[in-house]
């Protein structure tokens, strides 16, 4: 399974006051059935992933729901067509977005590929650090929101450096790593537990592998030639 998914953060604010954001959230995936959805915030913000062209497709039914709005109320027209323009900006793999521009003490966010956070973490930790800086993951399925918090104290420079450094090891992984499913399905308890192990037994020749251990299957993240050879010998 390669990394080909495009992940993009939606503000559904524009259209608060016209539609039921959660009605119009569920019009956009029955339109788009190959997009998976994050929750909907508070903010009106929903982060989708997907294929580029299907968001591509997605983005096209929100401009269109968007200029009808301006049609309506002839006097909100470049109120409208600005939010238009912020409405979905593709950054390939993640996208950021800031509360209020880059003021101080701001929180901003970077929506990952799970995967490619969970990695992240486990070898390159030092990517989500920095003085006065917090940082922390709440994952929905297929996706990771990270929220970067930089008090005003330490001012916007250390978290704005921790965002961009976020960003372009997303990149550079999504061009290198290959995930690989070993899937549990019609094997015992005791075959599950065995199979385990001779992961965990085989991982050391493998330094550079993730193993994401699930109830049903183990994920093996990693490059394409160490996840090739780890899974053909755990086969």
């Amino acid at each position: 399974q390669a990394f080909l998914s495009v992940t993009s953060i939606l503000s559904m604010a524009v259209f608060r006051h016209h539609f039921v954001l959660e009605d119009l959230v569920e019009e956009m995936r029955r339109q788009s059935p190959a997009l998976s959805f994050g929750p909907l915030q508070p903010d009106g913000h929903i982060a989708v992933q997907g294929p580029f062209p299907a968001l591509r497709v997605l983005r096209e039914f929100l401009l269109l729901k968007a200029k009808s709005l301006s049609e309506d109320d002839k006097g909100e027209a470049k109120s409208h067509q600005r939010q238009r323009r912020r409405l979905l900006e593709h950054r390939g793999a993640s996208e950021t977005r800031s509360s209020v521009g880059d003021a101080p003490g701001e929180k901003q966010v970077v929506v990952l590929d799970t995967d490619i956070y969970l990695y992240m973490r486990r070898f390159l930790a030092s990517t989500f650090q920095a003085d006065g800086v917090v940082v922390s993951g709440v994952t929905d399925g297929d996706i990771t929101t990270v929220s970067i918090d930089a008090p005003r104290k330490a001012g916007t420079a250390h978290g704005l450096r921790v965002r961009k450094a976020i960003e372009n090891c997303s990149v550079e992984l999504q061009r290198i790593l290959r995930k690989e499913r070993l899937c549990f399905q019609g094997s015992s308890t005791g075959q599950k537990q065995r199979f385990r192990r001779l992961c965990e037994r085989l991982k050391p020749r493998y330094p550079d592998i993730l193993i994401v251990p699930y109830d049903t299957h183990v994920d093996v993240v990693g490059t394409s030639a160490d996840v090739g050879k780890f899974t053909e010998e755990v086969r």
